[in-house]
C-alpha cells in the first residue's frame, strides 16, 4: 500500500528519545531529558504582543504563498543587516520552519542520480529528505581532531560529476561546530568552476560563544551565487511551535519553483505567525535574545567542565548551538545500547551519535535550566562509573 519512498524514512531518533522520555515521566518515573533541540525559554513578549495583535485586528485570512510583502522585507534587511547579503524580496520565501523550507529545496533540486555532500556528524533530517526525494547521500566523516568540521581536501576527495549539492551547518547541530571565515573561503575555492550549490543552514547564527559568526554566502560572490541561505526564528527567538522559516537564494527560478510547490502543498505559512516573525526580524527581541545566549554559555561552561571530569568522557566546548557532542568511545561504540542503558539505569534521556551518522558519541542538549544539567550529569558520572 505504501510507497518504495516513503518506506525509507526513518523517524526522527530526536524525537523517537523525547517522547520515549516524556512518556517514563508521564508514568511517575523521574527522567531528566536532554534530548530535545528546544530553548527552554519562552517567546518574549514583544513578539506574543505582536500575534495579539494580529489576531484582535483580524489578520487571520489567507496570504500571499511566499509570505507578506512586509514579511519579505523584514527577511530582506535581516540579512542585509546582520550578514551583509542583498537579496530583494523575490529571491525569499517564508515557509513552515527550516525543516519545511529544506524539503523544498531538495524536492526543487534533486532527483535520482543525484548525489549530497553531507558531513558527519549531521543533522538526523537531512539525509532522510536527500534520499526521499531521489538523491544518493555522500556522507564524509568529521571527528574531533578537526573540531567537527570538514576540510577542503574532504570536499575535493567527495566531488564527483554526479555532485548536485553540498550541505553546511554552522553552528552545527549535534557538534556546536562553527566555520570561520577563512574556512569556508577555503571550502568555496574547492567549488570554484563547478555548478555545486550550497545548502547553508544557519538556525542557531545568534547562539554564538566564542569567534563569530560568517554566513555562508557572505564570502564572495561566487558562493552568494551558488549558496541557498536557510534560517528562521526557532532556536535564537524561541518559536519553535510558531513554525516560521525562511530561504533566500540568488536563483529566482528556484525561489520560484519552491514557491510553485509550497502553493500546491501547504499554501502560505500562518498568517498570525508572520506578523510575530516581522518583530523577531527587525531586532526588538534582541535584548531576549542576549538574555539567553548569555545563559546558554553559562550553562555550556558548566557542562563542558563536569562531563570532562568523568573518566572515560570527553567533550569538545562548542563555539555555539546548544550542543555537547560527548564522546564514549573509550567505553562503547554502541551509542544506541549506552543511550538505552543509561535512560534505564538512571532516568537520563541524551541521543545516539549513530542517529547524526556518528558512532561512539551521544548528544547532550543544554537547553535546560542549570540544576538539572548539574543533576543530569551527576547521574551520568554515576552510570559511567558501572561501566568499567
Amino acid at each position: 500500500m505504501l510507497t518504495d519512498r516513503v518506506n525509507t524514512l526513518s523517524e526522527s531518533i530526536t524525537i523517537a528519545i523525547s517522547t520515549l522520555a516524556q512518556e517514563l515521566k508521564a508514568q511517575g518515573k523521574d527522567i531528566i531529558s536532554f534530548s530535545a533541540g528546544e530553548p527552554d525559554f519562552d517567546t518574549p513578549q514583544v513578539i506574543k504582543a505582536a500575534a495579539i495583535t494580529a489576531i484582535n485586528e483580524g489578520f487571520t485570512k489567507y496570504t500571499a504563498v511566499d509570505g507578506i510583502p512586509t514579511l519579505k522585507t523584514a527577511i530582506a534587511l535581516k540579512l542585509k543587516r546582520d550578514n551583509g547579503l542583498e537579496y530583494t524580496p523575490s529571491q525569499i520565501i517564508a515557509s513552515n520552519g527550516a525543516k519545511h523550507s529544506l524539503y523544498n529545496l531538495f524536492a526543487a533540486t534533486i532527483q535520482g542520480g543525484d548525489e549530497v555532500i553531507i558531513p558527519a556528524p549531521y543533522w538526523v533530517t537531512y539525509p532522510e529528505l536527500v534520499q526521499y526525494c531521489g538523491g544518493s547521500v555522500v556522507e564524509v566523516m568529521t571527528d574531533d581532531a578537526s573540531g567537527f568540521k570538514i576540510t577542503p581536501a574532504q570536499l575535493r576527495e567527495a566531488l564527483t560529476p554526479k555532485t548536485k549539492m553540498l550541505i553546511l551547518t554552522s553552528p552545527s547541530n549535534p557538534t556546536g561546530a562553527v566555520y570561520t571565515r577563512e574556512e569556508i573561503i577555503a571550502l568555496g575555492e574547492v567549488l570554484k568552476g563547478t555548478e555545486v550549490m550550497v545548502a547553508s543552514d544557519e538556525m542557531y547564527e545568534k547562539l554564538i560563544y566564542d569567534g563569530e559568526f560568517v554566513s555562508v554566502a557572505s564570502v564572495s560572490e561566487d558562493m552568494f551565487n551558488r549558496t541557498i541561505t536557510i534560517n528562521g526564528l526557532s532556536k535564537s527567538v524561541a518559536m519553535t511551535g510558531w513554525r516560521f522559516g525562511y530561504m533566500a537564494a540568488a536563483n529566482t527560478e528556484l525561489i520560484q519553483a519552491t514557491k510553485k510547490l509550497q502553493s500546491q502543498s501547504t499554501s502560505n505559512i500562518n498568517s498570525i505567525t508572520q506578523k510575530a516573525a516581522i518583530v523577531g526580524l527587525n531586532g526588538d527581541a534582541d535584548t531576549d535574545i542576549e538574555t539567553m545566549r548569555v545563559q546558554f554559555k553559562a550553562r555550556r561552561d558548566e557542562a563542558v567542565k563536569l562531563i570532562n571530569a568523568i573518566e572515560g568522557l570527553s567533550v569538545l566546548s562548542p563555539a555555539g548551538a546548544f550542543y555537547l557532542f560527548v564522546n564514549i568511545k573509550a567505553i562503547t561504540n554502541d551509542s544506541m545500547a549506552f543511550c538505552k542503558a543509561l535512560l534505564e539505569a538512571q532516568g537520563v534521556a541524551v541521543v545516539p551519535g549513530i542517529g547524526f551518522g556518528s558512532e561512539g558519541y551521544f548528544r547532550f542538549s543544554f537547553a535546560t535550566d542549570m540544576e538539572s544539567i548539574r543533576t543530569g550529569i551527576g547521574r551520568i558520572a554515576a552510570f559511567v562509573a558501572t561501566q568499567k
